[in-house]
């Protein structure tokens, strides 16, 4: 589950502008509803413990053309990470845990691919993204929806998952980890992660509409419908709704409820309304100090010289200031969250579409006119540069089905599909099939059923799939390795698009044939 960002580089010297004005926000968010065909956003900013702008934009969904306002709920996705720091810092107020404790304190089956990582790894480096695993290792446990994994087969396969790096030398984000923390928050609470997270958190800040999860919802009349560009057309596609991410990236939430908790962590965990400790400022100093280094490359207009993964919180220097912020992204639906705490300022833009430039311009433009940047139209730039993206990565892959079309009629083919078919089994994604029938090759996974595709010969020994969901802008080639009698004994993956979600990890899959 990613979000990429086009980050456009440029200086140029304009006159200082002023704090943006309610009626200019309005014309920047819609503006990038028409920019980056987002059906619908809703944006909130905080300023000095006072929401000064909360509102929304456009439809929940192009069907029903539903408005959006500061109440529709959105898939907030994995700015839910810093609810389940949060949880943890909590229970560690109550003397229940803390940071360093060993995972297997807590849940014995805990087990990496390296008996000394598992052996020390600790509630903090469930956190702070440096296990050694790949960026979204083993994430086709949790993606795409529909698959029958539970937190437990999740426990029990980390130890098949194989390191890229060595254990806390590398940041790799990963949502895995955070559902094992959400695992440790229901052994210790005795409650499940979403119970905890609804009793401790959101009721006490009276965020009256917020969910740890879509089925937990209590209304669902004002929702956000996600929505998914496929060749150029906006088309509303089905949510997810699997409980097994909501540690990770589970919950529904409105800018209106959001803004109590922000209103709440720029406070110092205290609560503005009743003025109680949610968690103790020395907690929350923890969860935004630097735990992992990202490094950073210093680029106009921020200046920004130190990043780095905090405790659920992406943190940097911007102008001086110390940055707090987090994205979230599930299939048609991206989510961003900033506060800039010495500014006493936050900024909340969600929305129904999985442009990421789209919060991205918005948030800057926001933030830039509370550190008195020049303003500049980042809305025209962020467009341009996704465009060129797109563009670029459209070229990738319409030579490979130029090539696919081209080979169709390879007299080998039949024969090569008759070898092909079989059951393969990888050690943690379980068995998938590939069946020949009708002269036609089909791929599907028996423990996720929505990764159902057909498969078509690419050249040599390398096949390519499509799935029958084009919304998960993720087909992928097939690599086949064969035995002495040259027979097909092995298949490994790896996605077509440049731009293919990291949570689409075909290239951590090791099948071989049963």
């Amino acid at each position: 589950m990613k979000i990429k960002l086009l980050i456009a580089c440029f200086s140029i010297s304009l006159a200082i502008q002023s704090q943006i004005s309610p009626t200019e926000i309005d014309q920047l968010v819609t503006n990038s509803l028409t920019a980056f065909n987002v059906p619908g956003i809703a944006v909130s900013v905080i300023k000095d413990g006072k929401v000064i702008h909360s509102k929304g934009y456009g439809v929940t969904s192009i069907v029903t053309n539903q408005k959006v306002d500061e109440n529709t709920l959105f898939g907030i996705a994995s700015n839910s990470k810093a609810f389940t720091a949060a949880a943890l810092a909590i229970l560690i107020d109550e003397g229940k845990l803390n940071w360093d404790d060993k995972v297997i304190s807590y849940l014995p089956d805990f087990k990496m691919y390296n008996d000394y990582v598992t052996n020390e790894f600790t509630i903090r480096d469930l956190l702070t993204h440096r296990s050694g695993l790949g960026l979204g290792a083993g994430d086709l446990m949790i993606w795409p929806d529909g698959n029958n994994f539970t937190s437990k087969d999740i426990i029990h396969n980390l130890r098949f998952l194989k390191p890229v790096s060595n254990f806390r030398t590398q940041f790799d984000y990963d949502n895995l980890l955070y559902i094992v923390a959400g695992e440790v928050i229901a052994k210790v609470s005795g409650n499940s992660w979403s119970e905890f997270i609804e009793s401790r958190i959101t009721s006490p800040l009276s965020m009256n509409r917020t969910a740890g999860s879509f089925k937990r919802l209590k209304d669902t009349t004002n929702i956000a419908t996600p929505h998914v560009p496929i060749q150029e057309k906006l088309k509303p596609i089905s949510r997810y709704k699997n409980p097994i991410l909501d540690a990770a990236g589970g919950i529904y939430s409105s800018v209106n409820d959001l803004n109590k908790w922000l209103l709440t962590l720029l406070n110092k965990g205290k609560n503005p309304e009743n003025n109680n400790q949610l968690f103790s400022p020395e907690l929350l100093n923890d969860m935004w100090s630097l735990q992992t280094i990202i490094p950073k490359t210093t680029i106009p207009p921020y200046n920004t010289h130190f990043g780095g993964y905090g405790l659920g919180w992406f943190l940097s220097d911007v102008k001086g200031y110390k940055e707090v912020t987090h994205t979230g992204g599930l299939e048609g639906m991206v989510t961003q969250v900033t506060m800039i705490p010495e500014l006493n300022l936050g900024i909340i833009v969600l929305t129904n579409q999985q442009s990421g430039s789209a919060f991205t311009a918005i948030t800057n433009t926001i933030k830039n006119s509370y550190l008195n940047i020049p303003k500049i139209d980042l809305v025209a730039i962020y467009s341009r540069s996704e465009k060129n993206v797109i563009s670029g990565t459209d070229k990738v892959n319409e030579e490979v089905w130029k090539n696919i079309e081209k080979n169709k009629n390879d007299k080998n083919i039949k024969n090569k599909f008759e070898q092909l078919q079989g059951m393969y089994s990888d050690n943690w994604f379980g068995d998938i099939t590939l069946t020949f029938k009708k002269n036609k090759l089909y791929f599907q996974s028996l423990r996720s059923k929505q990764l159902a595709g057909e498969v078509f010969y690419y050249k040599e020994n390398i096949y390519a799939v499509k799935w029958n969901n084009a919304f998960f802008h993720a087909d992928a080639f097939i690599f086949v390795s064969l035995d002495e009698n040259g027979k097909p004994q092995n298949l490994k993956m790896k996605a077509i698009s440049p731009l293919t979600d990291f949570s689409y990890d075909f290239h951590d899959l090791d099948f071989n044939r049963k």
